[in-house]
C-alpha cells in the first residue's frame, strides 16, 4: 500500500470515520475513498452499496476489476435514561452488535445492579458529552421522559448527525419538545430526522417489546444510510 494511503487511512479510523481503499487490480494503483465522496458511474454505486453493508470484495466496473476493503467504524448505542426499556434494550443491542452505554444523571436508576456488564454514566449528558462526542456512527436513544435530560443530548446528536436519533413519548409530547428544540437552534430538517415516537411501528407495549421495536429501527437506520438522499434526487 502507499504510504500516503496508509497514513491516510489510519487517520480516519482513529478520527471514527468511513473509508475504502480502492484497489485497481490492473495496475496495482489504490486510493482512499471517504464516505460522502462523489464517485460516478458503476464504481460509484458499487462504493456506496460497500459504505451501507460494511462487505469488502471485488467488483467489476468502468471496463476494470477494483477491490474495495471498507472500514467502518463501529456502530454504537447511547441510551439516555436507565430505564425499564434501557434494561431491554442494553442486551439486545449488545447481541446485534452494537456496545452500549447509558447515562442518566439519576443515581437511583442508573447503577450496576440494575444495569450489570453495561458502560454506565451517573452524570448528565452535557458532561458526558464533552468528554466523548458523538458521531455519525452513534445512535442515540433518548427515553427518560424528562426533558432537563433528554434535550440535550438530541440536540447533540442531530448536530453530530448521528446515524439514528430516537426519542420516547407521545405526539403531543413530541410536538412540545420540538417546540424546545427550535428554541434551542435545531432546524426543522434536523429535527424531522427524530423518530418520535421512538421505535418501528409494532404494537409494542411492554418494555421488552418497545426494546426490539427500537434496535430493529436503530438497524434498519444503520442499514439504509445514504439511500435518503439517493431516492430524493432520483
Amino acid at each position: 500500500m502507499d504510504p500516503y494511503a496508509l497514513k491516510t487511512l489510519n487517520a480516519e479510523r482513529r478520527a471514527r470515520r468511513a473509508v475504502i481503499l480502492v484497489t485497481d487490480l490492473g495496475d496495482g494503483r489504490d486510493r482512499i475513498v471517504r464516505e460522502g465522496d462523489q464517485v460516478a458511474g458503476e464504481l460509484g454505486a458499487a462504493i456506496a452499496k460497500a459504505f451501507r453493508s460494511g462487505n469488502s470484495g471485488s467488483v467489476e466496473a468502468e471496463g476494470g476489476t477494483f477491490f474495495l476493503n471498507v472500514y467502518l467504524p463501529q456502530p454504537r448505542l447511547l441510551v439516555i435514561g436507565a430505564v425499564h426499556i434501557s434494561q431491554a434494550l442494553a442486551p439486545m443491542a449488545k447481541i446485534a452488535g452494537y456496545p452500549v452505554e447509558i447515562v442518566d444523571p439519576r443515581t437511583a436508576f442508573a447503577t450496576a445492579d440494575r444495569f450489570p456488564d453495561v458502560v454506565l454514566h451517573a452524570e448528565w449528558p452535557e458532561d458526558v458529552l464533552s468528554r466523548q462526542p458523538l458521531d455519525s456512527y452513534t445512535a442515540l436513544a433518548a427515553v427518560t421522559h424528562d426533558p432537563k435530560i433528554d434535550d440535550f443530548a438530541l440536540k447533540a446528536a442531530l448536530d453530530a448527525n448521528c446515524f439514528y436519533v430516537g426519542a420516547l413519548g407521545s405526539r403531543k409530547t413530541h410536538a412540545k419538545r420540538v417546540e424546545r428544540l427550535l428554541a434551542m437552534g435545531a432546524t426543522a430538517d434536523q429535527i424531522a430526522r427524530i423518530h418520535a415516537p421512538i421505535g418501528l411501528d409494532i404494537g409494542a407495549a411492554s418494555p421488552a417489546e418497545i426494546a426490539v421495536a427500537i434496535i430493529a429501527q436503530a438497524i434498519q437506520a444503520f442499514r439504509s444510510r445514504g439511500l435518503e438522499s439517493k431516492e430524493a434526487a432520483a
